[in-house]
């Protein structure tokens, strides 16, 4: 089939939707499939689309649906779809929800956030990741936590920093945050934060192997979302065996289960910095989180995300 692609995120964006998008057209390529990433549908010939962000990708994922009523369309639903548009743009999201042949979510918990009658089309696909080339080498003159992702208000972006503030004088805790800023305000925030708080170190948008790297050193990871719809940094840090403190939200639930030990209640840097330091000076606590990722780890490979787009596939061919 040549399937058309669409994804709100522009080609050098090195966010999360853009990256999902360049991993599953390389998928669907494997599988045999021509593959056209667009940010919007021009009317290109097409056997079926598959549009990331029900929301974002609306237009296009409405004028596919005019022109082809009978060819297949699947529509991806992100953590913005499913936590803020379905209520705030209800209507609109809920349209190209009715308008997909299947949806896509990426974690466990996704059904529960949209109407019942379209679970029975929705499938849950994780997103994988590889592990690292050699071991984890994390140095012993800092307790090193690594927070990777955009600065922004749905990653309450800033939480990290705010914990590691109240942390005693005698911990070890350097927190490195790798991501842009969204815009200049929060760019300015987090260089004030560095000026006021020597555990935190703003480094910007990295590439790719600059995060596996930290990967490399770290000790921890913290994802303090607000809402995710199953963040891919979830995978890529348990598959490279660093353990995750994570806010307890359905897209990181659905992801590390109900019964994983690292989590805390949303916007509670209170609640954080209690964990942090508990990983940071109980080795038993700190060991049942990288045992606790290790068990989730076989969900999160690309035999097992290949062998799920391919199931999918069969079924709306």
């Amino acid at each position: 089939m040549k399937i058309s692609l669409i994804t709100p995120a522009y080609k050098q964006s090195r966010g999360g939707n853009r990256t999902t998008a360049v991993r599953w057209a390389r998928i669907l390529k494997d599988l045999g499939h021509r593959v056209d990433i667009a940010l919007d549908y021009d009317d290109s010939p097409a056997d079926a689309m598959v549009a990331l962000h029900a929301w974002r990708s609306a237009p296009s994922i409405a004028r596919f649906r005019d022109l082809h009523p009978d060819r297949p369309l699947i529509v991806a639903l992100t953590g913005t779809d499913i936590y803020r548009f379905i209520d705030s743009h209800g209507s609109v999201t809920l349209r190209s929800i009715a308008l997909a042949d299947r949806l896509v979510a990426l974690h466990d918990l996704a059904g529960k956030a949209i109407p019942a009658k379209y679970r029975a089309k929705l499938h849950i696909i994780y997103q994988s990741a590889l592990p690292l080339p050699r071991g984890r080498a994390p140095g012993s003159r800092h307790f090193d936590v690594c927070v990777i992702g955009h600065l922004r208000d749905e990653k309450d972006s800033m939480r990290t920093a705010y914990a590691a503030r109240l942390l005693p004088k005698e911990s070890k805790i350097r927190v490195t945050h790798l991501g842009r800023a969204h815009d200049e305000s929060w760019a300015a925030k987090a260089r004030a934060e560095m000026a006021r708080n020597p555990r935190y170190r703003w480094r910007g948008e990295v590439p790719g192997w600059a995060v596996r790297r930290a990967f490399a050193s770290t000790r921890l990871m913290v994802l303090s979302s607000k809402m995710e719809g199953g963040a891919n940094v979830i995978s890529e840090a348990v598959v490279a065996g660093v353990p995750v403190i994570a806010s307890r939200i359905p897209g990181s639930v659905g992801l590390l289960g109900a019964d994983y030990p690292g989590y805390y209640p949303v916007g509670d840097a209170s609640a954080l910095a209690r964990v942090l330091r508990r990983a940071e000076v109980d080795a038993g606590f700190l060991a049942s989180l990288a045992r606790a990722c290790k068990a989730r780890a076989p969900l999160f490979t690309p035999k097992r995300e290949v062998a799920a787009w391919r199931k999918l596939l069969r079924e709306i061919r």
